[in-house]
């Protein structure tokens, strides 16, 4: 999700790349979950994350509607966002002890937590957000924190989504009501509930999948 924030109040005012290293708690979560609480609706979800959802813990997104996921307006277009009304408004995904179910497929988001993305155009740095966790330990590689197979396909992955939802924004804002909803429905349909083949790898897919629907919308 876009923040439109000063980059200087939420990090400590540098910019990383994932070869960095950084000072963060290598321990691991302390077990607190405070991370999986009170977040409303502001984890929202990108193709991969559905899809890791349903190649690792077998969620299609008709299910993920059903339970844990819920629809809301991101960035100006309706997209998925994990619900945290559980008890004290916990992530659905917590288990009973406080962690988390689905932590091989977590989201991306959680996965930087307590890093960031700040963009400049299509590119993007991490950032170290500050005031949210403590980062007593030693420095990790950046890489090593996310744990991401093949990160450097998956940073290529995130650019072109991010650049494409920022044009599939623009173009709804200057359409028509009726016109909104379709762009919308379509993005659901053809890059979240669309049918992906797991025995392949998604970023070819997702690239096809996202130009048919470039073409179709007309985003160039």
């Amino acid at each position: 999700m876009i923040r439109d924030v000063d980059v200087r109040e939420i990090s400590d005012g540098r910019f990383y790349r994932s070869s960095d290293l950084v000072r963060l708690d290598t321990g691991g979560c302390a077990g607190c979950s405070a991370c999986c609480h009170g977040m409303q609706d502001r984890i929202i979800l990108d193709p991969y994350d559905v899809f890791l959802l349903n190649a690792r813990e077998g969620y299609s997104f008709e299910q993920l509607l059903a339970g844990p996921v819920g629809l809301r307006v991101a960035d100006g277009l309706v997209l998925p966002h994990l619900k945290t009304d559980g008890p004290g408004n916990a992530c659905r995904f917590l288990d009973e002890s406080g962690r988390c179910s689905i932590h091989t497929a977590r989201p991306g988001l959680c996965r930087l937590f307590p890093l960031g993305r700040y963009y400049e155009g299509e590119e993007f740095t991490y950032i170290l957000q500050v005031g949210e966790c403590d980062r007593t330990g030693a420095k990790v590689r950046i890489s090593k924190w996310l744990g991401i197979p093949e990160l450097a396909r998956y940073e290529a992955y995130i650019r072109s989504w991010h650049a494409f939802i920022r044009k599939a924004a623009r173009l709804a804002d200057s359409s028509s009501e009726q016109m909104r909803s379709m762009i919308c429905t379509r993005i659901l349909k053809g890059l979240f509930a669309c049918t992906w083949d797991l025995s392949e790898s998604f970023y070819p897919q997702y690239e096809a999948a996202e130009a048919a629907l470039r073409r179709e919308l007309g985003i160039l």
